[in-house]
């Protein structure tokens, strides 16, 4: 068994500091009930962890046992999952406040959400990846249940449940399919096991098969995104926000990682499914975005395609394909958290979620309206915001790799999606009937909540006018990681 040193103590800080909040939370819940403190507790265990980092940094890279690895790659992801988790915290304080109850355990069960995301990216091993992987869908079927008054929000929760389910079951077979075949769990050992001369080929693959299946639900890339917009649409904004960003993310890198152990000989077996799914994505997810009259299932579909356009980078391989999956990850997250957290100021005891809710919002609140304008341009990928600088990468990775069809069906339904973008953007500047009034209140935004997305919009416009230092960080990221 090995033993854990100080130098591991040292280098897993964040991760510790993260769920030791989660437990410190727990205990001032328990005597003090109050909505701001729990706030203030929440935010200040991540500020922690994320301030730990460069601590943690100084033992990177490091083996951790045989479970966990911190490295560049690690360090990156745990800061932006951190980051996304504290800017969520802020935007669920003035929605909390329009529920019925004590939304107190909110920031308990996001704390240990972030502790099954930072989980995730740290993992080198099937039981820390599957771990991982639960705490963070565990989590996950509380807060998007969390309106417990609400019959489609428990509906959301059921169904993630049951997607979660059966994500679980393809992932547990076929690890038991790969670990029978290699006889290891962990991901640095697997490609010398399969190498084997007594390894049945078609067992592996079956396996490995079963895994990205378990993952495929997880991401809700087509065909396995049944339910997601459901799931988008019935939990409360900022658990959208979180499911969009951090869950997504977590588990992208988890598997950039996976695969970039397996070898090229498994990665190329699964290369024409991957294209396949990867335009499916695309176009399942703009195709239905079209046809649908609500803003979350708009964002829901869009996520869809947003990971077929992150999978064209992911089968570049390569220093340049994990550089463009980072930054594309990064202005992907800004922009969806703007978004949300828009739909999120705008929710009181209703969900802003309806198309018509958004009409004239430009004449009501105009900063409002541009913040969610910006976000609906840079997903788009017009230039001067991050996201044409996403999709720019993502194109230059797919070019350098000469993965032409994907490019092209990349470009092609970036000019679909702009359609659905700019309707919403057009019923925000539509005028209401006269003599009719507002279709939703517009509750008053919090000093919180408006620092928070002032910060998104000029993230949303520096990284698309100056994302050489983003870029340069991700480089130096990207070089601790070996792709296929």
């Amino acid at each position: 068994m090995t033993q854990v040193t100080a130098d591991d103590l040292i280098a897993l800080l964040p991760l510790l500091i993260i769920a030791a909040s989660s437990v410190a939370l727990m205990l001032v819940i328990a005597f003090y009930r109050n909505r701001l403190a729990a706030l203030i507790c929440a935010l200040v265990g991540i500020a922690l962890a994320f301030a730990a980092l460069p601590v943690a940094a100084t033992r990177a890279p490091r083996q951790i046992t045989s479970l966990l690895i911190l490295d560049q790659y690690a360090l990156f992801y745990l800061g932006l999952l951190f980051i996304t988790s504290f800017v969520v915290a802020l935007l669920s304080h003035g929605y909390l406040g329009n529920l019925e109850g004590e939304p107190e355990e909110f920031y308990l069960v996001l704390l240990l959400a972030t502790v099954g995301g930072a989980t995730l990216v740290m993992s080198s091993h099937f039981a820390s990846f599957f771990l991982g992987l639960e705490v963070l869908s565990v989590s996950l079927y509380v807060l998007i249940a969390y309106r417990r008054a609400s019959g489609v929000s428990i509906e959301a929760g059921i169904k993630y449940l049951i997607l979660a389910a059966a994500s679980a079951a393809f992932l547990l077979f076929g690890m038991a399919l790969v670990y029978a075949e290699t006889g290891t769990m962990e991901f640095a050992r697997l490609a010398a096991g399969m190498s084997g001369a007594n390894a049945r080929w078609a067992l592996l693959l079956t396996g490995q098969a079963m895994i990205f299946v378990g993952i495929g639900f997880k991401l809700a890339v087509a065909p396995f995104h049944i339910w997601a917009p459901d799931v988008y649409e019935g939990a409360p904004a900022p658990v959208t926000a979180f499911l969009a960003t951090v869950s997504k993310g977590a588990v992208f890198a988890l598997l950039l990682r996976y695969f970039a152990n397996l070898g090229e000989e498994v990665f190329q077996s699964f290369f024409p499914a991957l294209v396949v799914i990867a335009i499916a994505s695309m176009f399942v997810g703009n195709v239905l975005a079209l046809i649908s009259n609500s803003v979350k299932r708009i964002l829901a579909y869009s996520s869809i395609a947003h990971l077929g356009y992150l999978l064209v980078a992911f089968l570049a391989g390569g220093s340049l394909g994990a550089t463009a999956v980072a930054f594309y990850l990064v202005v992907y997250f800004v922009a969806n958290l703007a978004a949300f957290g828009v739909v999120t100021v705008l929710s009181g005891q209703r969900e802003a979620d309806d198309l018509e809710d958004y009409r004239g919002l430009f004449w009501r609140r105009p900063w409002l309206a541009m913040i969610f304008l910006t976000a609906l341009l840079s997903l788009g990928g017009t230039p001067v915001t991050a996201g044409f600088m996403g999709k720019f990468y993502i194109l230059l990775a797919g070019a350098r790799s000469a993965l032409w069809l994907l490019a092209i069906m990349l470009v092609v339904n970036t000019m679909i999606s702009f359609y659905y973008y700019l309707s919403v953007a057009f019923m925000m500047f539509r005028g209401a009937p006269e003599g009719e009034a507002a279709p939703i209140a517009t509750p008053s935004l919090s000093f919180i909540g408006g620092a928070a997305l002032a910060c998104l919009t000029l993230l949303m416009i520096w990284f698309g006018v100056y994302p050489d230092p983003l870029i340069h960080t991700i480089q130096t990221m990207a070089s601790s990681l070996t792709t296929p």
